[in-house]
C-alpha cells in the first residue's frame, strides 16, 4: 500500500483542484527506465479495471496491477523548497536509488536502465 504524508496530501489536493475533469484519483505507477532500471510516475487519472484503490486523506490513490508489488510500503512526501523541492518517494523495496530519486532498482529485477537525470 502507498502512504501519503500530510504535506504530499495537501499538494495533491491543491493540484487536483485545478483539474477540469471530475472523479480523478492520483495514479502512482512504475515503468521500465531510469538509470537504475525502473522509474516512478504520478498522474491524475480515472480508475481502471485491475487497479488497487486506496483512500488516503480524502484522495483516491490508484495503483495498477503491474506496479503494486514494486510500490508496497512506499511513502510519498512533498517538500516545498527553492532547490530540490517536490515530491519524494521512499521505497523499502528498492535495493538502490538514483541520486535524483526518480529511478530505483528492485531486488532480483534488472528493468531497462537508461539515463534519467540529464
Amino acid at each position: 500500500m502507498v502512504t501519503l504524508t500530510e504535506p504530499a496530501s495537501q499538494k495533491v489536493k491543491e493540484l487536483l483542484a485545478k483539474q477540469a475533469a471530475q472523479d480523478l484519483g492520483l495514479r502512482v505507477f512504475v515503468q521500465a527506465g531510469g538509470c537504475r532500471g525502473f522509474s516512478y510516475g504520478m498522474a491524475f487519472d480515472k480508475k481502471q479495471e485491475g487497479d488497487t484503490v486506496s483512500d488516503l486523506h480524502g484522495i483516491t490513490v490508484l495503483v495498477d496491477a503491474n506496479s503494486v508489488n514494486y510500490l508496497d510500503g512506499v511513502t510519498i512526501d512533498y517538500k516545498d523548497a527553492m532547490m530540490g523541492g517536490g515530491f519524494t518517494i521512499n521505497n523499502p523495496n528498492a535495493t538502490s536509488t538514483c541520486g535524483c530519486g526518480q529511478s530505483f532498482k528492485a531486488k532480483g529485477e534488472q528493468g531497462s536502465p537508461k539515463s534519467c537525470c540529464g
